[in-house]
């Protein structure tokens, strides 16, 4: 069975004082959480081998660059805002 490229993943992230969503830890699927140490770069992106398009997030984990999407929900009210995805290595 093939696992999919696309994973699903935890995120504490925190708005700054002017509304920027800042993604902080990144929670993986077996439970390992790892914190962002830097941001570098945040544009409108596809996942070209996951599938899916969103925010595409640039960020540094431990010295190493990864990159991290947040798929919006089509729905613009309520709690449901979107999920956050990685692409499997």
């Amino acid at each position: 069975m093939q696992q999919s490229d696309k994973v699903y993943v935890a995120v504490i992230a925190a708005f700054d004082e002017a509304g920027k969503l800042k993604p902080r830890r990144v929670k993986w699927e077996d439970g390992s959480t790892y914190t962002i140490d830097r941001m570098l770069d945040v544009r409108p992106a596809a996942a070209h081998k996951a599938g899916g398009q969103g925010d595409r997030y640039t960020i540094e984990i431990n010295g190493k660059e990864s990159y991290l999407f947040f798929e919006r929900t089509a729905k613009q009210s309520g709690l449901d805002v979107g999920r956050w995805f990685v692409e499997r290595k």
